[in-house]
């Protein structure tokens, strides 16, 4: 027999003594007695759940929380009901405990038994607990007993001794999600809990250990290849028996036999004419069925079965006249990536489900995004994910969880380590979605700029992962996907591992530094890091935040950023574009999203500009996992910044930018299509004031697929005399561009002046804002008013007699009047020439 049992309900929580004193909360509950628990989960969650504590996420609740993680915690259930639906006439010859997430230092009993024991939140656990079941009786118990992470990283660290790390937390001494122990865009929420399912397996004679397709496909893309690897797990009675295997994929079936004794086999499956798999915009997304069982003489024994996608993918980076390139390469051609760094969407994973993803995974493609890096600090994401950028057609790079710190590579670290990214890899591999495997992100680079040689003094520091354990295990597992030692890398002896001519680069300068005019000083190869801050948006933060009045540096508002010296880094780049004053609240959420919004746009463009040179940019970063400050274009809430609808424009299919070159200026179109682009640009050169013309050239152009052509800007267009009272716009190339000679506090704004007429249409409200001077970045911000309403479009830019309008989904009822106000209805010339 085979058989089933989830053990999602039934749990009871309590928190249990331990060596030394607990914190007096902890004491509390341990008194009280047991709290129904919820599996999947998390204590956060479950004392969330009973009104135990308040919400983390809401102003500093998270600081009266550390107990938490300093706490150990049981998880009980009885096994009663299980055992009695085992017993039968032909009781199963093994009965294993499958745990597929928990988190992360557990000892698991049956009965009186000790079964088990984790130490990585990172990897599934599978424990024979048939012999404990029969001890325990009719009525075993079982418990899942987790240690304090605090107290296991702590005395891990006083065992091996400091390294350095980017925050005094000891995150890298254990296999854990990196940002329990807060980040700068994280709150610091140190979890344990049965954070993934668990469940009884019973089964007899043999089992699927493991299947792993890998796909390939024929350079003339004629032929697909599904070569399956399959291990099996015997029992002690199934060792003498001859198993079949029978595997089907697009119509082609196969069969080998498994001898006796044996666990390991080979099947190759042989498509004609597949359909190809692609990135988006590139092709379909074709996912064929592919299933496997496994059996014994006139009987199935297990099945798998999982969707998989023809598609052949590599790095290219071979080195050439600049230096070495970085191209992610999907059935031999090079993909122009467009794509953002992806963080855990919750503090608490176990609160994602397939929904949260899909929702969220949109969002990215509706930006134009085609790829995804899942970031080393992480998690390796549930399978939910991958499944659903496999549909998408969003690649995934995916990093091992390894982020900004020295490792070591002691025992049993290491040990650890490699069972984890052996089960990382058998797990993702058959999703055709994931293209890139990752060593870390930033050790690399920390190792040879940030101080860690003289501290390490020879120690290891995790060089051996990614240098050699993490490609070894890609190699012996997933040969047909790339291993990349690390972001920001550079291959090659004596290259800098952020030179930005070779192969990934992260550029941190521009937000901590610099202004983010600098990003067109720069040329990446592939710019895999980089970003700007902004708050997150007013109803998410006014829900998270009950500071009254809410002001940029009020107590809630300040808890919510967590970046070293953020605020400071925001009105440094306010006081360069808008004029160095003092901010209502209301100007500076403002202006602060309208900061972040343009100096992505600026970084992207020129990035994008330099094509094929530069072959990606990797923003970061998409998401949030809570409410925040921080580089989302998304907020922790799920609402879009206007970040967002920019980064719609810049990763459109085809886009026209003005770049500075030399002295004068050059329109660059890019076309990321199959399809030549002909179109007749109109460049011209206007007074602010009037949006009259003033100078103005037409260009036919041809744009070649997939390429990018420049358009030098004559001189008599390009050249200002009145920096601050001109602009120039480029027309015939689908959205229109932009460029302004002057910043912002140096051009001649006048008083904002327009009309705006409402319409309802079902559900939805249009308004259209006529405007009668020029309007700069007008947003609607109807969140302030209705925070689950959404507007289409946000940061237009009008001419003195255009009109744009604005649908809001789900508006229909608000008051007109409101929604045409201020700030709910704004531009910059509100906060430049308000008082005229």
């Amino acid at each position: 027999m085979t058989a089933w049992f989830d053990l999602h309900d039934g749990w009871t929580l309590a928190a249990t003594p331990h060596e030394g004193a607990l914190a007096e909360p902890a004491a509390t509950l341990h008194g009280a007695g047991g709290l129904t628990a919820t599996v999947p989960g998390c204590v956060h969650t479950d004392l969330l759940d009973h009104g135990l504590i308040e919400d983390p996420y809401l102003d500093d609740n998270e600081t009266r929380l550390g107990w938490i993680g300093r706490t150990d915690w049981s998880y009980t259930r009885s096994l009663s009901a299980e055992v009695a639906a085992l017993a039968g006439d032909t009781p199963a010859e093994r009965v294993d405990l499958v745990c597929e997430g928990l988190d992360t230092f557990a000892t698991v009993r049956v009965g009186d038994r000790e079964v088990g024991r984790t130490a990585n939140m990172h990897r599934s656990y599978r424990f024979d607990v048939t012999e404990a079941l029969g001890e325990a009786g009719a009525s075993p118990g079982l418990e899942v007993r987790f240690d304090a992470p605090y107290r296991r990283a702590e005395a891990e660290r006083d065992r091996l001794g400091p390294v350095p790390a980017a925050y005094d937390e000891p995150y890298q001494y254990v296999r854990k999600m990196a940002c329990n122990f807060g980040w700068d865009w994280g709150p610091t929420v140190v979890t344990s809990g049965i954070w993934r399912p668990i469940r009884l397996h019973a089964w007899s004679t043999a089992r699927l250990a493991s299947v792993r397709p890998l796909v390939s496909v024929s350079a003339d893309g004629s032929r697909g290849r599904v070569s399956l690897r399959l291990n099996v797990e015997r029992t002690e009675a199934g060792n003498d028996t001859v198993l079949t295997v029978n595997a089907s994929v697009a119509g082609v079936t196969g069969t080998v036999t498994i001898p006796a004794g044996e666990d390991e086999i080979a099947l190759d499956l042989e498509v004609n004419d597949p359909d190809l798999w692609w990135p988006r915009g590139h092709g379909g997304q074709p996912l064929y069925d592919l299933s496997v069982e496994l059996s014994a003489p006139g009987v199935v024994l297990d099945t798998w079965e999982r969707r998989i996608g023809f598609r052949d993918v590599a790095v290219h980076s071979a080195p050439d006249e600049h230096g070495a390139a970085f191209a992610v390469r999907v059935n031999g051609r090079d993909i122009l990536v467009r794509g953002a760094n992806w963080i855990p969407d919750d503090t608490f994973p176990s609160r994602l489900d397939r929904a949260r993803y899909t929702e969220a995974i949109d969002q990215a493609c509706g930006a134009g995004m085609n790829l995804l890096r899942v970031w080393g600090g992480g998690i390796y994401e549930a399978d939910d994910f991958y499944d659903v950028c496999s549909e998408r057609g969003v690649l995934v790079w995916q990093d091992f969880l390894f982020a900004c710190a020295a490792y070591p590579e002691d025992e049993p670290l290491w040990s650890e380590v490699e069972a984890e990214a052996r089960d990382a890899v058998v797990r993702l591999s058959p999703h055709a979605s994931l293209a890139v495997w990752c060593g870390n992100n930033e050790n690399i680079w920390g190792h040879e700029d940030w101080g860690w040689k003289e501290k390490l003094a020879g120690r290891s520091w995790g060089a051996g992962y990614y240098l050699d354990l993490l490609p070894r295990v890609v190699a012996e597992l997933d040969p047909t996907r790339p291993y990349w030692p690390g972001s920001p890398y550079s291959e090659g002896e004596g290259v800098h591992p952020n030179d930005p001519a070779h192969g990934t680069m992260h550029l941190w300068d521009v937000w901590n530094e610099l202004d983010y005019t600098v990003y067109r000083d720069r040329r990446p190869r592939f710019a895999a890091e980089f970003g700007y801050q902004a708050p997150a948006n007013h109803a998410t933060l006014r829900a998270a935040v009950s500071d009254d009045p809410l002001t940029p540096t009020s107590p809630g508002v300040l808890h919510h950023q967590k970046a070293i010296d953020g605020n400071g880094k925001l009105a440094r780049g306010l006081a360069l574009h808008f004029g160095d004053r003092e901010w209502s609240y209301d100007d500076w959420h403002y202006l602060t999203q309208v900061n972040q919004a343009r100096a992505l746009t600026v970084g992207i463009e020129h990035f994008r500009s330099t094509w094929p040179y530069c072959t990606g940019t990797v923003v970061w970063q998409i998401n949030d996992c809570w409410p925040v400050t921080s580089w989302a274009a998304v907020d922790g809430a799920g609402r879009r910044k206007p970040l967002w609808y920019v980064l719609r424009r810049v990763y459109a299919d085809r886009v026209a930018t003005v770049q500075p070159v030399d002295d004068g200026l050059t329109v660059v179109l890019g076309n990321d299509t199959d399809t030549e682009w002909v179109t007749e640009l109109t460049v011209t050169r206007r007074d602010i004031a009037t949006g009259s013309e003033l100078a103005a050239s037409s260009h036919p152009v041809r744009v070649a697929p997939r390429g990018a052509l420049r358009v030098p800007v004559p001189e008599e267009v390009s050249r200002s005399g009145e920096p601050g009272g001109e602009v120039i716009t480029v027309d015939g190339a689908d959205e229109r561009a932009w460029w302004f000679f002057a910043r912002d506090h140096e051009i001649a704004y006048r008083k904002p002046e327009f009309e705006v007429e409402t319409r309802v249409i079902g559900s939805d409200l249009r308004v259209k804002v006529r405007a009668g001077v020029l309007l700069r970045d007008l947003v609607l911000n109807v969140d302030r008013i209705a925070p689950d309403a959404v507007v289409d479009s946000a940061l237009v830019t009008l001419l003195p007699g255009e009109e744009h309008t604005f649908t809001v989904h789900g508006g229909a009822d608000l008051d007109p009047g409101k929604v045409s106000a201020s700030p709910v209805l704004r531009c910059v010339n509100d906060t430049l020439v308000a008082s005229l």
